[in-house]
C-alpha cells in the first residue's frame, strides 16, 4: 500500500495497514537536527510520513528591510518560523474590491513547486496542496481589524471579498487537478482558544454559504479536503463539518477540544487528524511524556480507522526533534490494524 493509497483510505474510513501520519509544517531546524543537509522532501521520505505539504508560488517584492508584499497586494512579515505574519492589505472599501484584480490562477509558474513536488514523491507519497476557503485570504486583503468591523458595518465588502477569493481559489484548484492533485487543504482559522473570531450568527449568514460553496466546488473536482482551523470551534463546528469537509484538523487541546467528544460525535462522518499538543508536550515535555499522549490520541481517535496522527498545530522552531522523533516512532509501532488496544492503554 502506497502512503498515497493509506491516506486516502483514512480519509473514507475504509481498512488500512497502519495510522498515517503527517504535518502541514517542520520547521528546518528539526529536519536539520534529525536529517542533517536533508531538504523538506528528503526529510519526509526519511522518516516514513505519508504526505508533503506544498504551496503555490506567489511572486513578492521587498517593501521595507522586514516587509514584503505578495501578488495579493498583502504586506507580510517574515518571521523566525516558516511562514509570514500579516501586516496589511490593498482593500479598504467597496470601492477598491470592484477596482481590484486577484493573482492570475492560471500563471505557470504559480504551480512550479506544486509539478517538482508531484514529480519527486510520483504517486507513492501523497502531495498535499495548501489552498483557502473563506476567512484567511479575505481578512488579508484588508488590515485584519478593519475586516472585523467590517462583518459588521459592511458585511457586502466582506462577502464580495469572499466571493472573489472563492472563485480564485476553485480556479487554481482545477489546474492542480491537471496535474494530479488528489488531497488539498485548507488553513484558515476561525478561532481562538476561547472561541470563534466572529459570532456564530455571523459566520452562518455571511461565510458558511460561501464555505459550502467553495467545499462544493473542490468536491465537484474530486478533491479530498481536509479542513485546518485552530481554537475552540465548538459553537460553529456542525456547519463546518455540514459545509462537506473530509476531515477536520488539528482538534485544539490547548482551545479545550475534546478528541474523544469529537471522534464519538462526529467520527462516522468526517475523518479527524492531529490533537498531539505541540504547545506543551512536544515542545516543552519528555519523550515518555510525548509517547504517553501519541498513544493515548491512537486509543481514542484510531479504533473504526478515519484518524490522521499528528501535531495539534505544526512541528514548529521550538519543537524538540527527539520528541517530534518520538510520535513518530511510537504511531509506526502502536498505530498498526488491528490495534492492540492493551497495548495502547499500557501507561509508558
Amino acid at each position: 500500500m502506497t502512503s498515497e493509497e493509506r491516506l486516502i483510505k483514512a480519509l473514507t474510513h475504509e481498512e488500512t495497514d497502519r495510522v498515517p501520519v503527517f504535518e502541514w509544517l517542520i520547521h528546518n531546524n528539526v529536519i536539520q537536527a534529525l536529517c542533517p543537509g536533508a531538504t523538506y522532501d528528503d526529510f519526509v521520505c526519511e522518516m516514513e510520513m505519508d504526505a508533503a505539504c506544498v504551496d503555490l508560488n506567489y511572486d513578492s517584492v521587498r517593501v521595507d528591510e522586514n516587509l514584503f508584499q505578495d501578488e495579493w497586494g498583502m504586506i507580510k512579515r517574515y518571521s523566525t518560523e516558516d511562514h509570514s505574519v500579516p501586516v496589511s492589505g490593498p482593500i479598504k472599501c467597496m470601492r477598491d474590491l470592484e477596482r481590484y484584480t486577484p493573482p492570475d490562477a492560471l500563471k505557470a509558474s504559480r504551480y512550479k513547486s506544486l509539478e517538482a513536488a508531484m514529480a519527486r514523491h510520483n504517486g507513492q507519497r501523497a502531495v498535499i496542496l495548501h489552498l483557502n476557503d473563506v476567512m484567511s485570504l479575505p481578512s488579508r486583503l484588508m488590515s485584519y481589524e478593519d475586516f472585523m468591523v467590517a462583518i459588521a458595518e459592511e458585511p457586502e465588502l466582506v462577502e464580495g471579498l469572499i466571493d472573489m477569493t472563492v472563485e480564485v481559489n476553485l480556479m487554481m484548484a482545477s489546474e492542480a487537478v491537471k496535474r494530479g492533485v488528489k488531497i488539498i487543504y485548507t488553513g484558515d482559522d476561525y478561532a481562538y482558544n476561547n472561541g470563534p473570531m466572529i459570532s456564530p450568527t455571523a459566520f452562518r449568514n455571511i461565510f458558511y454559504p460561501r464555505l459550502c460553496r467553495v467545499m462544493r466546488g473542490y468536491k465537484d473536482l474530486g478533491l479530498y479536503v481536509i479542513k485546518h482551523t485552530d481554537g475552540n470551534i465548538m459553537s460553529i463546528i456542525d456547519m463546518i463539518i455540514d459545509s462537506g469537509i473530509d476531515c477536520l484538523d488539528p482538534i485544539d487541546p490547548l482551545s479545550g477540544m475534546d478528541l474523544a467528544h469529537i471522534k464519538k460525535k462526529y467520527g462516522r462522518r468526517i475523518a479527524i487528524k492531529g490533537n498531539v499538543d505541540c504547545a506543551e508536550t512536544l515542545t516543552f515535555g519528555s519523550v515518555e511524556d510525548t509517547v504517553r499522549e501519541t498513544k493515548r490520541c491512537l486509543n481514542i481517535a484510531a479504533p473504526e480507522g478515519g484518524y490522521i496522527l499528528s501535531s495539534s498545530n505544526s512541528i514548529h522552531s521550538k519543537v524538540k526533534p527527539e520528541n517530534f522523533k518520538a510520535m513518530l516512532d511510537t504511531a509506526r509501532v502502536f498505530g498498526r490494524y488491528p490495534l492492540d488496544r492493551q497495548k495502547l492503554a499500557e501507561p509508558y
